[in-house]
C-alpha cells in the first residue's frame, strides 16, 4: 500500500529535473540577508543540478499558478506582511504538495525592556508568529537552545546556524596597526540593557587612559518619536533629536561619559554630523556611523578587542552567537557574557586566574558584570600577545564550522 503523500514525493522530487525553491525574505537588511538571501544564493551555486531559487520580496498571495512552480517555500517569520493571512497561506500550500519552511532566528516576544515590545503585544504578533510555528512543515533556527523552545510548538525543527561568507569585500582588509589597544561594539539599537552592563567598565581603567580606546559601531540618529497629547491622547510623530537616542546613551558608556576626551572634540562629537575630524583616528573614542549591511562587519577592521555583553533572559539565551562568529572570523579577541548563545563555542580562558590552554575568549558570569569586563580588559592591556592568541584560537573555532558552504 503506498500512501497517496509517497505518490506526491515522487512526482514533485523523485522524477523532477530539479526542486524549485521559493524564498520569501522578511526584509533587505540584516535577517534576510543572514536567513534568507545568502545561504540560498550558495545553495543553488553549490547545487546548481538540484535545485532552483527564487528570492522574491514581493508577491500575489492568491495566484495560485505563482505558487504552484514550487516544490518549496522558505519563509522568515511569516508569509508577506500580513500575518492574519499567513496561516490560512501556509495551510494552502500545505494542500498543494508545497512544503513549507520556517526560519526564526529570535524569541517571538522581546522582554518589556526591548523597544518594539508593546508594538508586539499590541498587534499580538507574538501570537501569530506561534501560530505560522504550529502550520508549517518543517522550523530551521540558528542554535539547539532555541530548538528546544521551538520544539515545544514544532517537533521538526533543524538547526542550521547563521554563517560567514569571507570571500565578501566586507571580510577582506588589511588590519591596521596601533600601539594602543582598541576595544569595540558593534550592534544595534535595541541593546541598551545588554550596553549597560557595561556601565562603569571604563570608569575603573581610567589609569589606563592612555593605553587603549574604545570604537561604537553603528551609530544611527535616525528614526522618529511619538507623542501623546494627554487632554487629547493625540498621537503626534516627530524625528528624534540625537541626544534622545539610544546611541547617545551607548556613547556616554563607552566615552565614560566623555571623560578624559579633548573639549574641542566632545564640542565635534555633540554636533552629531557625520563629517572628518583631523586626526580622529587617534582620538580616546572613536565613532563610527552606521553602515549598509554588506559593509558593517568591516567595522571590525578598526579595533582589537569586541565586547558582547547581554542580559539573562529568555530572548537573549536563545539568540545566536553571530557576535561571536564575526568577531572569530576577524580573528578578534572577545569578552563576552557567559550566558547562552556564547557558551556554546566559546572556552574561557581564566582558571582561578591561569590562562588556560587551547581557550578562546574571556566570559564574564552574571555576578562578575561589575568587575570583570574591567579586569579582563586590564589583562588585554597588560598582556597584548594574548590579543592576537585569543584571536586566532577564535578563528580557528568558527572557520570551518560556520563558513557558509559547510551550513549549506
Amino acid at each position: 500500500i503506498v500512501s497517496n503523500s509517497v505518490i506526491i514525493f515522487w512526482k514533485k522530487y523523485i522524477m523532477a529535473d530539479k526542486i524549485n525553491v521559493l524564498v520569501l525574505p522578511s526584509d533587505k537588511t540584516g535577517v534576510g540577508k543572514f536567513r534568507s538571501v545568502d545561504p540560498h544564493v550558495v545553495l543553488q551555486r553549490l547545487y546548481p543540478d538540484d535545485f532552483h531559487v527564487d528570492i522574491i520580496y514581493e508577491f500575489n498571495a492568491n495566484d495560485i499558478n505563482f505558487w504552484k512552480k514550487y516544490q518549496i517555500v522558505h519563509f522568515h517569520r511569516s508569509i508577506g506582511h500580513d500575518y492574519d493571512q499567513a496561516v490560512n497561506l501556509i495551510k494552502g500550500l500545505k494542500s498543494l504538495g508545497i512544503i513549507t519552511i520556517m526560519d526564526l532566528d529570535d524569541y517571538w516576544l522581546p522582554t518589556k525592556e526591548h523597544p518594539i515590545h508593546s508594538l508586539i503585544v499590541q498587534n499580538k504578533i507574538h501570537e501569530k508568529i506561534i501560530n505560522n510555528l504550529k502550520v508549517a512543515d518543517y522550523v530551521i533556527t540558528t542554535t539547539e537552545m532555541f530548538a528546544n523552545e521551538i520544539r515545544k510548538i514544532n517537533k521538526n525543527v533543524v538547526v542550521i546556524p547563521n554563517s560567514i561568507d569571507p570571500s565578501e569585500p566586507q571580510f577582506q582588509y588589511e588590519k591596521t596597526e596601533s600601539d594602543l589597544l582598541r576595544i569595540g561594539w558593534l550592534g544595534g539599537s535595541s541593546h541598551l540593557h545588554d550596553l549597560m552592563l557595561l556601565e562603569g567598565t571604563f570608569n575603573k581603567l581610567r589609569g589606563d587612559r592612555n593605553k587603549y580606546q574604545t570604537y561604537l559601531a553603528g551609530f544611527d540618529t535616525r528614526g522618529a518619536v511619538t507623542e501623546i497629547n494627554r487632554e487629547t491622547g493625540e498621537q503626534t510623530q516627530r524625528p528624534i533629536k540625537p541626544h534622545e537616542t539610544v546611541w547617545y546613551q551607548y556613547e556616554k558608556i563607552m566615552t565614560d561619559n566623555y571623560h578624559g576626551i579633548d573639549q574641542k572634540y566632545v564640542d565635534f562629537l555633540m554636533k552629531f554630523k557625520e563629517e572628518p575630524y583631523e586626526n580622529m583616528d587617534n582620538q580616546p573614542y572613536v565613532r563610527v556611523w552606521t553602515r549598509p549591511v554588506n559593509q558593517y562587519a568591516a567595522n571590525y577592521k578598526r579595533f582589537d578587542v569586541s565586547l558582547a555583553p547581554i542580559k539573562n533572559h529568555i530572548f537573549n539565551r536563545v539568540k545566536s552567537q553571530l557576535k561571536v562568529i564575526e568577531a572569530g572570523f576577524h580573528k578578534k579577541a572577545l569578552i563576552a557574557s557567559n550566558i547562552g548563545p556564547y557558551t556554546i563555542d566559546l572556552k574561557h580562558c581564566l582558571n582561578k586566574g591561569n590562562f588556560v590552554s587551547g581557550a578562546n575568549a574571556f566570559l564574564v558570569d552574571e555576578n562578575k558584570n561589575h568587575s570583570d569586563w574591567s579586569k579582563f580588559i586590564k589583562r588585554l592591556i597588560d598582556n597584548p600577545n594574548l590579543v592576537t592568541d585569543l584571536g586566532e584560537s577564535l578563528y580557528e573555532t568558527v572557520k570551518d564550522t560556520y563558513h557558509i558552504n559547510t551550513t549549506t
